[in-house]
């Protein structure tokens, strides 16, 4: 098959976005397939041919680090030559028109939003991932924590908030509380204040990302994340920092965290969060695949947090390792993945 792997973009998640597509490309290409890595924002000067599908670029060693801050998104737009108003780079959209299907290896609000996927049906392109219902609603936490509520899925309590509308952490949150942009991904922008003065720092920090944050009740307890890939559900893999909580450095740094898949969880307990992983896909109208992320209190009690429609594919990345655990090799899920979205397997 000819794929486009399009990764990179304008997200905060740029570098997490271009490791997982290169990986994905390798592998594709190791299984047959005529893959190609392509920058959705700075897209592809060249001649716009099949002779595309036969570059294997790769990326170059210094771009495969994923650094502790987000990248600077400044500089990329400066990279760009003409026209950086626009989402998609030159020669972007004939190249995925051209492709037998497109493999979303972007992360972030531009590339699990919904607007991309939407705009690539409307021009026929197939590609990778739910559709634009469904990454829509996961993508905004304030909403998919409505729906948690509405379909009796266990989450942390929490309100929305824009600078217009900012109001003071009630009573039944508290503090220590949970500031985060409510579209954003990967832990950028996210701050756990003690106090009013660092509740106030916190949104200020938000803000810079998005102009609607979301406020939550601190829950102490071990964190989880299950897979579902086309409604198959993965084992549950807990994830444990060595030192405080999973942000953006932990979650991409070799050695900052200790992965353990299949988790300790006695079977009854996995099992309640399996189902309450397949609830979520299902209630978000999820497709394809996803990543669902919990907590859990000392005395089992489990709390949804969020649903990620377009997991990372880096070497320390949760679904791959979850796959392995279930005797899938990270080739065979990329390759199930396309599967998926091509309309076959189950």
């Amino acid at each position: 098959m000819k794929i486009v792997v399009l990764a990179g973009g304008l997200s905060s998640e740029r570098d997490v976005s271009i490791i997982t597509g290169d990986m994905v490309c390798q592998a594709l290409r190791e299984r047959g397939h005529r893959a190609a890595l392509l920058d959705v924002f700075l897209g592809y000067e060249g001649e716009v041919s099949e002779d595309f599908f036969d570059r294997n670029d790769g990326i170059s060693e210094d771009r495969k680090k994923i650094h502790t801050q987000e990248p600077d998104l400044d500089a990329v737009r400066k990279m760009r030559k003409e026209d950086p108003d626009c989402f998609f780079g030159p020669g972007v959209i004939a190249l995925c028109q051209m492709a037998d299907i497109v493999y979303m290896a972007l992360h972030g609000a531009e590339g699990e939003n919904g607007k991309l996927q939407a705009a690539f049906d409307l021009l026929g392109i197939r590609y990778t991932g739910s559709d634009y219902i469904g990454s829509a609603l996961a993508m905004d936490k304030g909403i998919a924590k409505k729906i948690f509520q509405t379909g009796g899925i266990p989450t942390p309590k929490g309100f929305s908030v824009t600078p217009d509308t900012v109001r003071p952490v009630p009573e039944e949150i508290g503090y220590p509380c949970i500031v985060k942009p409510c579209c954003g991904g990967s832990s950028v922008g996210v701050s756990i204040p003690t106090n009013e003065v660092e509740y106030k720092r916190a949104l200020e920090e938000a803000f810079r990302y998005e102009k609607e944050v979301l406020v939550e009740e601190y829950i102490r307890g071990r964190e989880f994340s299950v897979g579902v890939v086309g409604e198959k559900v993965y084992p549950v893999i807990e994830i444990i920092p060595n030192e405080g909580f999973y942000d953006y450095a932990t979650k991409y740094q070799p050695g900052l965290a200790k992965d353990v898949c299949p988790a300790e969880l006695d079977e009854a307990k996995a099992s309640e969060m399996q189902q309450y992983a397949l609830a979520v896909y299902q209630e978000l109208k999820l497709s394809c695949y996803g990543r669902i992320d919990f907590l859990m209190e000392e005395n089992g009690a489990l709390y949804c947090l969020e649903a990620n429609t377009l997991p990372g594919m880096t070497p320390t990345s949760l679904l791959p390792q979850e796959a392995a655990a279930d005797g899938l090799p990270y080739g065979e899920l990329c390759e199930k993945i396309i599967a998926l979205a091509w309309g076959e397997g189950e």
